[in-house]
């Protein structure tokens, strides 16, 4: 794999540093079909060998399988080397569905206990909710999470897809090193109030879907099939018109990607990194090429002509569908949010 120049970022003034550039291992266990148990592990092992230090699951990829395979990976590796950032809070059933959410401060040590044992690992560098459970006070999950912040069995505390009402309260109750939530080209809701909101706090950002599922990738086509349990089947963005018209947008994309000599997903990741040294892309690679192809967007500079063209060809509000289908959106603070302002 080719080396490319691996920087740090500090996540917000109270978390941690790590790569400019983490891994999100959920695909090598779940949702988006099938995937090779080897070459997962080889994924990790590439991305830690280049300087990666940021590793992102949740205790419900897979069931717990992700977990579970990020142990085998970073077996004989130095813990002290690797940043483990852990979701939890997503209730599963036998089938594989997704259910309610359960952040109670009980379920809280119980799923962080569950977490340790299939890690291998004595502490968990970021843990947070995977969502807002609309029955638990968020200062009731903080307030839990930071309890064992001081017992040693968690590093620093997260938050996932909230608003900016739910981030300053969760702040108030214990500092809160980043919040991770979904950030691209073609999803840039939380630029209006939750970005301003967390660096008026000091909260990092791991950006997720930086090549929103690989929409903005450059390898989707309207005639690609995914095989197995690929929730993409189900995401409006993917769909019949919205597909059509959000694949016309990244070939406004491969057109400035070819002028500039880099791939679509290199140029979708450096506008990600372009938007502010306290914003950590989290790229979900499940080969090592993609991880190679991935990691070349650090070589890829933007000026500010670059950045001016790219808000030209991809407005604010470009992408046809929502991010999730309803059901799914309905479990998301950060949009309600977005909606009531």
């Amino acid at each position: 794999m080719t080396t490319h120049q691996l920087a740090s970022r500090k996540l917000g003034a109270h978390g941690l540093r790590v790569s400019s550039f983490g891994l999100g291992c959920m695909g090598m266990s779940d949702v988006y079909g099938p995937a090779d148990e080897a070459e997962s592990i080889a994924t990790i092992h590439a991305a830690l060998d280049a300087g990666v230090t940021l590793i992102d699951t949740g205790d419900f990829y897979g069931c717990g399988h992700n977990e579970l395979l990020i142990a085998e990976a970073l077996r004989g590796r130095p813990r002290e080397r690797v940043q483990i950032s852990v979701k939890f809070g997503a209730l599963r059933d036998p089938a594989g569905g997704f259910g309610l959410y359960d952040t109670r401060p009980g379920a809280v040590k119980n799923f962080l206990a569950y977490s340790l044992r299939r890690l291998r690992t004595d502490y968990i560098d970021i843990y947070r909710p995977a969502r807002l459970d609309p029955n638990v006070p968020i200062e009731d999950t903080v307030g839990a999470i930071a309890e064992m912040v001081k017992a040693g069995y968690v590093g620093h505390i997260g938050l996932s897809e909230v608003g900016a009402d739910t981030i300053r309260r969760a702040h108030a109750v214990h500092p809160i090193s980043d919040l991770q939530i979904e950030y691209s080209l073609l999803t840039r809701g939380i630029e209006a109030e939750i970005l301003p909101a967390c660096r008026q706090l000091g909260i990092g950002i791991t950006a997720y879907g930086v090549l929103s599922r690989g929409l903005i990738s450059g390898h989707w086509s309207a005639q690609r099939s995914e095989q197995g349990r690929d929730f993409r089947r189900m995401n409006p963005r993917f769909s019949g018109e919205n597909l059509t018209h959000n694949l016309g947008l990244v070939e406004k994309l491969r057109d400035i990607s070819n002028r500039r000599g880099c791939s679509v997903a290199q140029l979708a990741i450096a506008w990600v990194l372009a938007q502010g040294a306290d914003i950590v892309p989290l790229v979900g690679a499940r080969r090592r090429d993609r991880l190679a192809e991935s990691l070349g967007a650090l070589d890829v500079r933007l000026s500010d002509v670059d950045l001016t063209e790219l808000a030209r060809a991809i407005p604010h509000d470009a992408a046809a569908g929502a991010r999730y289908a309803p059901a799914q959106m309905a479990t998301l603070d950060s949009e309600k949010a977005m909606v009531r302002a």
